[in-house]
């Protein structure tokens, strides 16, 4: 029987091995491929790269007929709009703050009849009135009367706030409840209601819906999502605002990234009712919640110990997009017309305007990226009319229509001469990669100018790996005439 030493021994052994003969050695603890018997897709790179990678490039001078006035792609019959939701209970108004039990689902309406109204038993129906100047039969009725021709001036009414029916329960005005969303995973661990935050105001206004953790170990968007969502007045507030700080509850509570079958959540939008379980996932979600949205948020961090500075991932080919952007205060924007599956596409697809938002890195608390977030949020809200607070605008951060990753050429220890935001030019190093078998040192260099926008921690990689997301091609946007609104 080998001892432990010699087990250790053998184990290190066998990883530097791995490190000096490059990819084709690696262990398979290592390797990020999934086994092919698995029948899952290929988890080797997540959006933060393949989002860049695969990106269109921006359109100099778009028609307006293929953007302005291109309605949204039509949806299939797995992802057509479910009947509209009936309430089965009001929400209670609640302080959100407060400690509050594990949530429960609502009952689920039996039939759509039950929710309507009976008709009074042997009512007789009531005679039609006529309303207005009484009608004199006697009269010449060629003869028209000055009141006649003097019709009233009605003055359109004033927008009011309604209730807003979700997840079986009725919201109303004024108020802030905490309902529960769960994507009816019949299996211990997965059908586990999830918290969903939500404020009607008492003004009306939009809709705009935030998102966490759709990765389960993207944890700084969960407590922006809170602070955001806890500092709001339902008295004061124009719209509604709705909040999941954790859409992947089983990967949160694993510390994974993943759902339990392994698969990207963010690769499976808008969802199919009888697909694999992300995609019956994705489809609850998206039909129960998503769709009640006019604006999406869509928050998440680096991964694969990768760290973003705070940035939005958005498609500036879309105008209503563009403009959307340029509600976030101090937050850079980087050009992305994302993949197929990813929520922020499904929902612009949609018709809803979506960004993603992305600060920090994974399995970590980052108090100064949670406050980037917290705040380029609040600027929106003031933006978009929803908040009124005196707010301080920012020098406004630049727009970056062209980027990329580079790659480390080599596998070994990963040593960075850069930090996150730092500007670079043309051959400079941006870090080494050290063999610690042969000591040999692999520099890794800027290819262009360009400014850090995210990398990879100091860590082992691999030949391959994606190290440093480098903004290329800045513009910066037009300023406001007032930084300072009321």
């Amino acid at each position: 029987m080998p001892t432990p030493h010699r087990t250790c021994r053998n184990w290190l052994t066998a990883t530097l091995a791995a490190l000096a003969l490059g990819p084709l050695a690696v262990s398979p603890v290592w390797s990020q491929e999934p086994d092919e018997s698995d029948g899952v897709e290929d988890i080797a790179d997540d959006e933060n790269v393949t989002d860049i990678v695969t990106s269109e490039p921006r359109h100099d001078a778009p028609p307006e007929e293929n953007i302005a006035t291109t309605p949204a792609q039509p949806l299939s019959s797995e992802t057509a709009p479910e009947p509209e939701e009936r309430a089965t209970q009001v929400a209670p108004n609640i302080d959100l703050k407060d400690v509050a039990p594990a949530p429960e689902l609502p009952p689920e309406p039996s039939s759509p009849e039950d929710n309507e109204p009976l008709p009074a038993t042997g009512a007789e129906p009531e005679p039609e009135t006529t309303t207005g100047v009484a009608l004199d039969n006697s009269a010449d009725p060629t003869e028209t009367t000055p009141a006649e021709l003097a019709e009233p001036e009605v003055a359109e009414p004033e927008p009011v706030a309604t209730s807003l029916m979700l997840l079986n329960s009725e919201v109303l005005p004024g108020t802030a409840t905490r309902l529960a969303w769960a994507p009816g995973i019949q299996m211990a661990g997965l059908s586990s209601p999830t918290p969903v935050l939500v404020i009607n105001g008492a003004k009306p206004g939009p809709t705009l819906c935030l998102t966490g953790a759709i990765h389960g170990d993207e944890l700084n968007g969960i407590e922006i999502v809170r602070r955001t969502v806890y500092a709001l007045d339902p008295e004061e507030l124009a719209g509604r605002v709705i909040g999941i700080p954790i859409v992947n509850l089983p990967g949160f509570e694993r510390g994974s990234r993943y759902l339990p079958d392994r698969r990207d959540l963010n690769r499976h939008f808008p969802g199919n009712l009888y697909g694999s379980l992300a995609d019956r996932i994705a489809h609850s979600l998206f039909h129960k919640v998503i769709r009640h949205c006019d604006m999406l948020v869509d928050i998440h961090t680096g991964s694969q110990r990768r760290t973003n500075l705070p940035q939005l991932r958005a498609n500036m080919n879309r105008p209503e997009v563009a403009a959307f952007t340029r509600g976030f205060d101090r937050m850079a924007v980087v050009h992305s017309t994302g993949t197929e599956g990813m929520l922020r596409t499904a929902a612009v697809n949609a018709g809803i305007t979506a960004v993603t938002l992305e600060a920090g890195e994974s399995l970590r608390i980052q108090e100064h990226q949670i406050k980037a977030g917290v705040n380029s949020l609040n600027s929106l809200m003031e933006k978009q009319g929803m908040i009124s607070r005196m707010f301080v605008w920012g020098e406004p951060e630049p727009i970056y229509y062209n980027s990329f990753w580079i790659r480390a050429e080599h596998g070994g220890i990963l040593f960075s001469e850069v930090e996150l935001g730092d500007r670079v030019s043309t051959g400079e190093v941006l870090g080494y990669v050290s063999d610690p078998i042969t000591n040999a040192r692999h520099p890794i260099e800027a290819p262009a100018n360009g400014r850090v926008i995210g990398m990879a921690v100091d860590q082992v990689v691999m030949a391959g790996f994606a190290a440093y997301h480098i903004g290329a091609v800045t513009d910066m946007p037009v300023e406001e005439d007032e930084q300072v609104e009321d």
